[in-house]
């Protein structure tokens, strides 16, 4: 994948969030600028997204820690970098769940 490649998928999975937030019902804030989307739950905490465009990956900071995903285009899911290779609709959702006190279920539109 090229870089143009990245940013448009990027950019896709960006808006797909969202998306997924609006499907959920969910009270989840969330602000997109500059490429860096945070989503706001009602304790005041957040979970941060954002591109990195050399190294073609997804960053997430969540409360327990940083995260890098890469994007696996044969299962077309951005992936965990490390160990446990969890998917990142997952991930965040267990995430947001541990955060919010909420149980957050959200599920990847077909966007791809």
């Amino acid at each position: 994948m090229n870089e143009s490649e990245f940013r448009d998928l990027a950019d896709q999975t960006i808006e797909a969030i969202q998306t997924a937030i609006d499907d959920s019902g969910m009270d989840i804030d969330y602000e997109e600028s500059g490429g860096v989307l945070t989503l706001e739950f009602e304790n005041g905490s957040k979970i941060i997204f954002s591109k990195q465009p050399p190294v073609k990956q997804l960053w997430m900071a969540a409360k327990s820690g940083g995260f890098h995903f890469d994007y696996d285009e044969s299962a077309q899911q951005w992936i965990l970098d490390s160990g446990a290779h969890e998917e990142l609709y997952a991930m965040l959702s267990r995430l947001a769940t541990e955060q919010s006190g909420e149980t957050v279920s959200l599920a990847a539109p077909d966007l791809y």
